[in-house]
């Protein structure tokens, strides 16, 4: 796919032969004569590289450069033919990716161009592992939900955002019943795929504000902002229902269930966060005293 490149010089003569040329090297090229013109086209048009000069009437090439690298995510090169008026320092503070001056060769341009190409794309890609692995950082592996590293973040933020609203915050925390004993009896690998079954389960009876996180081994938290409890266990119930619908068949022929416990409390005003969470906690802990594969709550 061609590299569109935007042209931006008020002198005819220039922009005519840099688009003639870049268009005989096969790049998609645009000219406009003006900065304000090139800040009305890239509002539609994606745009690889712009090309500006730096002396025009109007708003000048630096000034747009630092614009284009406000509002736009695209590279911008610059050039004059005052070498004496301007210097690469400029440009680069300015956001430029190059800065070459008049008169050059097409050749040189054309060079130029694939570089700052390249660069961008080095650019885009580290950024997308630098995603991934914050990604990975925040995020169970297997149930593919947030980790305990982002649960203990989240709820701290919450928390403070709680206290500065006065809005409501609740939680849930779910344990799989008798999870070593499906583990003793069909093994590791069987006992992951009912991890992640039970994974994407929350994360589809969930609404939008909520968040869900593995908590330990074979528990699970759920946080829900601006939740009171009782909306909260509906949540925790829809949840618990739709687990204990779930069939799983760890050999051929063989059709297992599985069901949880959950325990669920909201926020109580200048709560900490260990005390919301031993009071969940012991909330779960009563569902399995009561015979498990139920919810119980903590006012």
């Amino acid at each position: 796919m061609a590299h569109t490149i935007l042209i931006v010089d008020d002198d005819d003569a220039v922009k005519d032969s840099l688009s003639e040329y870049l268009t005989f090297l096969s790049y998609q090229v645009d000219a406009v004569s003006s900065a304000e013109d090139a800040l009305e086209k890239l509002e539609t048009s994606l745009v690889d590289v712009v090309l500006t000069d730096i002396m025009m009437q109007g708003m000048d090439g630096l000034t747009l450069t630092r614009i284009i690298k406000e509002k736009f995510d695209m590279e911008v090169m610059v050039m004059t033919g005052y070498s004496a008026d301007y210097s690469y320092e400029e440009a680069v503070k300015t956001g430029a990716s190059d800065f070459i001056f008049k008169p050059f060769r097409f050749e040189e341009l054309d060079l130029r161009i694939k570089r700052v190409l390249r660069e961008a794309g080095l650019k885009r890609e580290r950024n997308r592992l630098l995603k991934e692995m914050e990604q990975l950082a925040i995020t169970d592996a297997l149930t593919k939900l947030f980790n305990s590293r982002q649960f203990f973040r989240q709820i701290k933020m919450e928390i403070e955002r709680n206290e500065r609203y006065r809005h409501h915050l609740s939680m849930l925390i779910l344990d799989i019943d008798h999870f070593k004993q499906y583990n003793d009896t069909w093994g590791h690998l069987e006992g992951d795929k009912v991890l992640m079954a039970i994974g994407r389960i929350i994360n589809d009876c969930m609404r939008a504000m909520d968040t869900a996180y593995r908590y330990g081994g074979e528990e699970f938290a759920v946080l829900l902002p601006e939740t009171d409890l009782e909306k909260a266990c509906v949540v925790g119930h829809r949840i618990k229902d739709c687990i204990s619908m779930a069939v799983f068949e760890p050999e051929p022929g063989v059709n297992q269930s599985i069901t949880i416990s959950i325990g669920a409390s909201e926020l109580t005003p200048g709560e900490e966060v260990t005390s919301f969470i031993r009071r969940t906690d012991q909330a779960l802990y009563r569902s399995k005293e009561n015979g498990r594969n139920c919810l119980t709550y903590d006012r």
